[in-house]
C-alpha cells in the first residue's frame, strides 16, 4: 500500500478525504465531516491570482482551525508564474499541511481562463504548474485531475503521469471528463489503472454516495484512499459509515429525521459563528438546509419554509414544526407521553 505523503493520525490503512467543493467545503463543514470520521479535509478552490492580489475574499476562503488538520489548500490557475507564487503565500502565510493543485473543477466560468479541467488541454502546461508549485513550497504537492476535456482527450494515465513527473506526491482522480460534467456513471477502472500506473499514491473520488460504495471502489480499484465530494451533501455522517464498512464492522443506518436536523442545527450554528453575520450566514447556508430535508416525507414544503429563514431560531423553529407534526401524522392513540426534543439554536457553538 503506498501511504499519503500526509501525517494521519491513527494510520488508518485507507484514509477519508473530504473534497475541496466551491461554497461547500468551508471551515464548519470541514469541521463537522472531521467529527464524522473524515481524515484529510481540503478547503474550497482558490484562485492563485486572487491570492497573488492579496483579495481579502480570496483570503476568507484560506482561513482554517487547527482542528481541521490535516488539511490541504486547493489552489487553481494556469498561469505557472502566478501558482507558484501562490502556493509559496500560502505556506509562508496558512501553513497547511500540504498543497493541492485543481486540474478537474469543470465549471464554465473556471475552464474559460484555462483553469481547473481547461489546462487538460495541454499537458506541458500541467507540467509545468505542477513544477512550479513545486519549487515554491517545500509542503507536498498533490494534484487533483479529471480523465480528460473531452472523450477525445480522454487519457487518465498520461495526465497522471505528467502530474507525478513534474513533482505531484499524490494524484486523486475523479474519472470522469470535463465535458461529462457530473453526469453518467464514473469509470472507477480508470482508478484502477492509474493505481497500477504510478508510483505515487491514487485517491479515487466520485459516485461514492453510501459506506458501501466506499468498499466497493476500494475493492475494485486498490486505491490509497477515498475522497468524497456530492455524498457528503447534506450527509457529514457518509464518512462514520464508509469508515464502518471500509474496517469490516456493519455500516450505520441513516440517521432519524430528528438526529439529521440535530446535525444540521449543529452545522448552521456552527456557520452562524464562522461568519459573524447571521443573516448572511443563514442565506448562504440554505443549499444544506435543502440537502438536509431532501428525501424526507413533505420536505418541499419545509424547504419553502426554511428558504424563506433569516435566523438561527427560524431554522430550528421550522424543523422542530416539521418533527411535531410527523410525530403526530405518525402516532396513533394514545397520544405521545412526551414531546419531542427542542433543538436548541442558542447553544455554544462546537469546539
Amino acid at each position: 500500500m503506498k501511504p499519503l505523503p500526509i501525517p494521519l493520525p491513527g494510520n488508518p490503512e485507507t484514509p477519508l478525504l473530504l473534497a475541496p467543493q466551491a461554497g461547500v467545503s468551508e471551515s464548519p463543514f470541514r469541521r463537522l465531516c472531521r467529527s464524522f470520521g473524515a481524515d484529510v479535509v481540503l478547503t474550497e478552490f482558490v484562485s492563485a491570482e486572487g491570492i497573488v492580489r492579496g483579495s481579502p475574499k480570496t483570503a476568507a476562503y484560506l482561513r482554517f482551525d487547527h482542528a481541521e488538520r490535516p488539511i490541504g489548500v486547493q489552489i487553481f490557475g494556469a498561469d505557472p508564474g502566478a501558482m507558484g507564487e501562490a502556493a509559496a503565500l500560502v505556506t509562508e502565510t496558512y501553513a497547511p499541511d500540504f498543497v493541492d493543485i485543481n486540474f478537474g473543477c469543470p465549471v464554465k466560468k473556471v475552464v474559460k481562463r484555462n483553469g481547473g479541467s481547461g489546462c487538460l488541454r495541454d499537458l506541458g502546461l500541467v507540467g509545468r504548474i505542477v513544477r512550479a508549485v513545486d519549487d515554491a513550497t517545500p509542503l507536498p504537492v498533490t494534484a487533483k485531475i479529471r480523465s480528460g476535456f473531452d472523450e477525445a482527450s480522454r487519457d487518465p494515465v498520461r495526465i497522471g503521469r505528467a502530474c507525478q513527473d513534474a513533482g505531484a506526491r499524490m494524484v486523486t482522480l475523479h474519472p470522469r471528463t470535463r465535458a461529462d460534467m457530473y453526469s453518467g456513471t464514473a469509470r472507477w477502472d480508470e482508478i484502477e489503472a492509474l493505481v497500477q500506473a504510478l508510483d505515487v499514491p491514487v485517491v479515487g473520488n466520485g459516485d461514492v454516495r453510501t459506506g458501501h460504495d466506499a468498499i466497493r471502489m476500494k475493492t475494485r480499484t486498490g486505491c490509497a484512499g477515498i475522497m468524497i465530494a456530492r455524498g457528503s451533501h447534506g450527509a457529514p455522517w457518509l464518512f462514520r459509515q464508509a469508515r464502518a464498512a471500509l474496517d469490516g464492522r456493519p455500516v450505520p443506518d441513516e440517521p432519524t429525521p430528528r438526529a439529521r436536523f440535530e446535525v444540521c442545527v449543529r452545522h448552521v450554528r456552527n456557520a452562524v459563528a464562522f461568519e459573524g453575520n447571521q443573516e448572511k450566514a443563514v442565506r448562504d447556508f440554505r443549499k444544506h438546509l435543502g440537502w438536509y430535508t431532501k428525501g424526507l416525507p413533505g420536505g418541499r414544503r419545509l424547504r419553502q419554509e426554511l428558504f424563506r429563514t433569516t435566523d438561527l431560531a427560524e431554522v430550528a423553529s421550522a424543523l422542530n414544526g416539521y418533527l411535531a407534526a410527523e410525530q403526530a401524522r405518525l402516532e396513533a392513540s394514545p397520544p405521545p407521553s412526551s414531546q419531542p426534543p427542542v433543538l436548541c439554536p442558542s447553544a455554544p457553538p462546537v469546539p
